[in-house]
């Protein structure tokens, strides 16, 4: 503990945002290049070294996080980097894009403001690669066994990472043109940069882990035939069976699922498309779903150039502070945040029949109306109260040209025919079927990740392929020392 009296004497300070009316002109990332690193020391000073940390709790991967706290205020970048990577693989992905349970978790929290550590977390990441603290770490002899891990999401590529630097030979099969899963193509550049994902599948590479990718397992080679090639099998395809919203009007055009938007506009910043065919520009939006992939749409539609963007959220506004009755620390509470994205359609009045920021909240979708030529042009909604029951007289309809339904998933696609041809168990709720080491129904085929889990955070998902990673291993080889941060069954904290 490098200052016993930081948090004491240190406010909080988070990573700064560039000025809206700059950041939504492109898609860099939203934060002020370079001013994360002179006030990070002092940030991690405010760690309190506690007896009990509860941020290890908090977070799935069980991260160190008061031992890189000390290290990063001492300027000990080279330790920091090893204690991060020591139980996280890609921490620049979720020092970007976890939510951060581990601050809810912070045992400062009780009283103050969490330490910032997912800012710590990224300047790690980031200066481990700078000063050369990530190089790739191929296994020392090879053990000649195989694995084929089916996707390339954050659950994919740490199984694939474990597994490889254990001394197997690892395959990564990946169905879209280029590797990553919803890192790819459902995350906007303007929350991560996808120089950091290649990066990380360079090292991968140098470690000796193939990928195949436009190779979707089901249809462009049977899945029998694969789990006949390789000693063991991973399914790590995430879930990607979107839920739909049945009421009057779904078919009219121009009424995507966000997982059909948000990767076009990735295929623009990727250099494919000179502009997305379903852009946004000059549209009224409606996002229907309070959840993070409303917030992606929500900022990809700003910067698209849309005339209006309004997101409807089921839920009713929460407030500012956690409740402690329902929610008491250290769980991870439902509180009003502001993402970027909610900031900048804030600023710029997207949506001036918002209750905050682009939000309508309490707010259920009944029906959609088009024109004569069959085009959405209307949402109508009404205001619902706690058990979702409509409130009369509160019915009202929103201009809508676009509307993009961000409501989840359920669990993975069966459309490829990955599940059928292996003959997988599946549970009521759409997930794939495991016992207590990952193992499916499917003799020498694991799962992992949101496709037996169901949709989780990414924290979950990279704690989810280093633990099938362990259980590969062990059913490969008799033992393992690889690390297992959780079980099939763990959940997140709650009360």
């Amino acid at each position: 503990m490098a200052d016993p009296k930081g948090f004491m004497t240190t406010p909080r300070q988070e990573w700064p945002r560039r000025p809206v009316g700059e950041r939504v002109g492109d898609w860099d990332e939203v934060y002020v290049p370079g001013a994360l690193l002179p006030i990070i020391n002092k940030q991690a000073d405010r760690c309190m070294d506690c007896g009990v940390p509860f941020c290890h709790e908090a977070c799935p991967l069980g991260n160190l996080i008061p031992e890189w706290n000390d290290l990063v205020s001492r300027d000990d970048w080279r330790q920091a980097a090893d204690r991060l990577h020591a139980t996280n693989n890609f921490p620049e992905f979720t020092g970007r894009l976890c939510p951060a349970p581990c601050e809810a978790g912070c045992v400062l929290a009780i009283n103050q403001p969490a330490v910032t550590i997912k800012n710590v977390e990224v300047a790690i990441a980031d200066r481990a690669w700078e000063l050369g603290f990530a190089p790739p770490r191929p296994p020392d002899r090879l053990s000649g066994r195989t694995v084929a891990v089916i996707g390339s999401g954050p659950t994919g590529l740490a199984a694939a990472q474990q597994l490889t630097r254990a001394g197997h030979t690892v395959a990564v099969y990946e169905k879209d043109d280029r590797l990553g899963g919803l890192m790819r193509y459902g995350i906007p550049e303007f929350k991560m940069e996808k120089h950091h994902l290649q990066r990380r599948i360079e090292q991968m590479r140098a470690e000796g882990t193939k990928f195949r990718t436009s190779t979707a397992v089901g249809q462009d080679i049977g899945a029998a035939e694969l789990r006949a090639r390789y000693d063991a099998v991973v399914i790590a395809t995430g879930a990607t069976a979107w839920r739909e919203l049945s009421v009057p009007g779904r078919e009219l055009a121009g009424i995507h699922q966000a997982m059909e938007y948000l990767p076009l506009a990735n295929r623009v910043c990727e250099g494919d498309l000179e502009s997305s065919p379903m852009s946004a520009a000059g549209k009224h939006v409606v996002i229907v779903g309070g959840g993070d992939t409303g917030a992606d749409c929500l900022g990809t539609a700003v910067r698209e150039g849309a005339a209006s963007v309004s997101q409807l959220d089921i839920y009713a506004q929460p407030g500012a502070e956690r409740d402690e009755d329902a929610e008491p620390w250290p769980t991870y509470p439902k509180i009003y945040r502001l993402s970027a994205a909610h900031e900048e359609a804030g600023d710029l009045r997207t949506a001036p029949a918002a209750d905050a920021d682009a939000r309508l909240f309490a707010a259920s979708t009944l029906r959609f109306t088009g024109d004569a030529d069959g085009q959405v042009r209307s949402l109508h909604l009404v205001e619902v109260d706690a058990e979702r029951r409509p409130v009369s007289g509160t019915g009202r309809a929103l201009p809508a040209d676009l509307v993009l339904l961000a409501l989840g998933f359920s669990g993975p696609d069966r459309k490829d025919g990955l599940v059928d041809q292996l003959g997988l168990a599946m549970e009521p709720r759409g997930t794939i079927t495991r016992d207590a080491g990952f193992a499916t129904s499917a003799p020498g085929v694991f799962a992992a990740g949101d496709a037996a889990r169901g949709q989780s955070l990414i924290v979950w998902a990279i704690a989810e392929g280093r633990a099938v990673a362990a259980a590969v291993d062990r059913h490969l080889t008799g033992s393992s020392r690889l690390p297992a941060p959780i079980g099939p069954y763990d959940r997140p904290m709650t009360v």
